[in-house]
C-alpha cells in the first residue's frame, strides 16, 4: 500500500461520515441555504429586481421569482458577459462555463468563487465515499485519467471562459497531479481524434487504475487501445484497472460494449455534474441511484412534469417530493442562478437519504452522445436546408444510431417523409448537418472529433407517418409524432416504411 492510499482511507471515512450527516439533515439544510442565498444576493441587480429583502420564506420566494431557462434570464447573462458586476451574484464570476444553448447556439453559465469548491470537492467526495465503503484505496497509487475538454480558456467580459471539464482541470488537487493523465499539452489538443491518439501513446505503457469520462469518448479511447495492442482487452493492457467513473449521458446504451472492451467486471461510479452545479453522485456500490447533494450551495425546486408547461406550474421544495414521480429540476445557486430550469427530469427512489435517478429532459431531445440536440435546433436545420433546396417536408423524426449495422461510426438518423424531395439528397443532408453544427457546438465537436459521422437521411414512403400513427392507435386528436427520441423505439418501427 502506497502513502497516498494509506492516507486516503482515514480521510475517506471522515468525509463519508460528513456526507451521511449532511444527508440526514437535508430538509433543514435546504431551508438554510435558501435563506443564505437570498441574503448574499440581496444587493445584486437581480436581488433588487425581485425584492429579495422582502422574502421571508419559500412561499414568498415563489411569488417573487418565476421559473425561467437561460433565454428567460438572458438580459442578466448578457450584462454579465459584457463585463458588468453585481448582476446575479456579488462581484464578477470566476469563470463562464461555455455550453450549448437553445436559440442562441452558445450559453455562458457563471461559476463564482463561492461555487467552484463544490464542483471540485463533489468529484473528490464521490471517490472518497467509494473508498470508505469498499476499503479499496489502492487505485490512488496508480495513474488516473480524466478524459476531458481542453483546459485552454478564453475570456468573455474579462472572465475566464471554457468548457466545464476544462475549467475543472485547473483545480485538480496537487496530490493527484503527479498521477494525472494525460499531460497538459496533450489535453490542450483541440482535435479529438488526434487527442485520443496521443493519449493512447502516453498511457499505453502506464499503470492506469482509474478511467473517467463520458462513455462514448471512453469507448473511442478503448477502441484505439485495443487496435494498438493487436486485439487485447483493456484489462489485459491495464492489469491494475479498478474503477470507471462516468457521467454526462445515459450509460446503458454503452454498458455492454464497454464491459466487453474492458474484458472483466470492474466497479463504476456514476456522477451528475452540470455547469450550473454538481448535483448528485453515486454514494453506494449496493444501493440504486445517486445521492442528491443537499449541502452544495444550491437550493433545489421540483416541478411535476405534467405541470411544467402550465402558466403557473406547481413548485415543490425537497420536503414535499414523492417517490417515483418525474420532476423537472429547478436550481437556485451560489453562482447567482435563481428559479433556473436546467431542463433535466429526475425522480426520487429514496427519501432517507434523498436518492435520485436522472430520467431525461423535460422536452424531446437527443443526447445519446452528450450533444443535447433539441427540437428548435433540428427544425432550424431542416428548414434552412429545405429553403435552399426548394424541398418541402410532410413529417420527420430523428433518432440516434449508436450501433450502426455497417459497423461504422454512430450517427443521427433522420426519417423524413418528403412532400417534395430535394434534387440531390446527399447535398441536402450535408447542408442540414452543417446547419445543425452551427446551432449546437456539442454536436459540432462530436462531428469534428470523429465521434459521430454526419447525419444520415432515411426517406420514407408517402403516408408513412399516417400509417405508423394508425398502427400505434394515435392517429388524429392531440397526438403528435415526437420529433426527437433518445432511443430507437420509433425508429425501428419506421424502418419498414423506408422508400424503396
Amino acid at each position: 500500500m502506497g502513502i497516498k492510499s494509506w492516507l486516503a482511507i482515514p480521510f475517506a471515512q471522515y468525509i463519508y461520515a460528513k456526507v451521511k450527516r449532511d444527508a440526514a439533515r437535508a430538509v433543514e439544510t435546504q431551508q438554510q441555504i435558501l435563506k443564505q442565498l437570498l441574503a448574499d444576493a440581496s444587493n445584486t441587480l437581480f436581488g433588487k429586481d425581485h425584492h429579495f429583502s422582502q422574502i421571508k420564506n419559500y412561499h414568498d420566494y415563489k411569488n417573487h421569482v418565476p421559473v425561467r431557462d437561460y433565454e428567460g434570464l438572458r438580459k442578466y447573462f448578457d450584462r454579465l458577459t459584457e463585463g458588468e458586476e453585481n448582476i446575479l451574484w456579488p462581484g464578477k464570476p470566476l469563470y463562464f462555463a461555455k455550453t450549448s444553448g437553445t436559440t442562441s447556439g452558445v450559453k455562458y453559465i457563471p461559476i463564482t468563487k463561492d461555487a467552484i469548491p463544490y464542483h471540485i470537492n463533489s468529484a473528490r467526495n464521490a471517490l472518497l465515499c467509494y473508498i470508505a465503503q469498499t476499503k479499496n484505496a489502492s487505485f490512488v497509487d496508480g495513474k488516473l485519467i480524466f478524459l476531458s475538454g481542453s483546459p485552454v480558456l478564453d475570456k468573455k467580459g474579462g472572465v475566464l471562459t471554457g468548457r466545464l471539464s476544462g475549467i475543472v482541470n485547473h483545480h485538480v488537487p496537487a496530490y493527484l497531479r503527479t498521477n494525472q493523465m494525460p499531460s497538459f499539452n496533450t489535453n490542450c489538443i483541440e482535435d479529438w481524434e488526434n487527442k485520443v491518439a496521443q493519449i493512447v501513446e502516453e498511457t499505453y505503457q502506464q499503470n492506469m487504475t482509474l478511467i473517467s469520462g463520458i462513455p462514448p469518448w471512453v469507448q473511442m479511447y478503448f477502441d484505439k487501445l485495443t487496435e494498438k495492442s493487436g486485439g487485447k482487452t483493456i484489462s489485459e493492457i491495464f492489469k491494475g484497472l479498478q474503477l470507471f467513473v462516468y457521467g454526462g449521458v445515459n450509460y446503458e446504451p454503452y454498458r455492454t460494449k464497454i464491459e466487453q472492451s474492458i474484458g472483466k467486471k470492474i466497479d463504476t461510479i456514476e456522477t451528475y455534474p452540470a455547469s450550473e452545479g454538481f448535483i448528485a453522485y453515486q454514494d453506494s456500490q449496493t444501493e440504486e441511484g445517486l445521492l442528491l447533494l443537499t449541502n452544495n450551495g444550491m437550493f433545489y425546486e421540483f416541478i411535476p412534469t405534467e405541470t411544467y408547461f402550465d402558466n403557473e406550474p406547481v413548485r415543490l421544495s425537497l420536503e414535499e417530493v414523492e417517490l417515483n414521480k418525474n420532476y423537472a429540476l429547478v436550481l437556485n445557486t451560489n453562482s447567482g442562478l435563481f428559479g433556473y430550469s436546467i431542463g433535466d427530469t429526475i425522480k426520487f427512489i429514496s427519501k432517507n437519504p434523498y436518492r435520485i435517478l436522472v430520467t431525461g429532459r423535460i422536452k424531446h431531445f437527443i443526447s445519446a452522445f452528450g450533444e443535447h440536440v433539441i427540437g428548435e435546433e433540428v427544425e432550424h436545420a431542416l428548414l434552412e436546408a429545405a429553403s435552399k433546396h426548394q424541398a418541402s417536408i410532410t413529417e420527420f423524426t430523428v433518432a440516434p444510431q449508436v450501433t450502426p449495422p455497417d459497423g461504422g461510426m454512430p450517427y443521427h438518423e433522420w426519417f423524413i417523409e418528403f412532400q417534395k424531395p430535394p434534387t440531390n439528397i446527399n447535398d441536402f443532408a450535408q447542408d442540414m448537418d452543417m446547419a445543425l453544427q452551427r446551432k449546437n457546438i456539442y454536436y459540432k465537436d462530436l462531428i469534428s472529433g470523429s465521434i459521430l459521422r454526419p447525419l444520415v437521411i432515411s426517406p420514407l414512403a408517402k403516408n408513412s407517418f399516417i400509417q405508423y400513427m394508425k398502427e400505434e392507435g394515435k392517429l388524429g386528436g392531440q397526438n403528435k409524432v415526437p420529433r426527437l427520441s433518445n432511443n430507437r423505439l420509433i425508429a425501428d418501427k419506421l424502418n419498414a416504411y423506408i422508400a424503396k
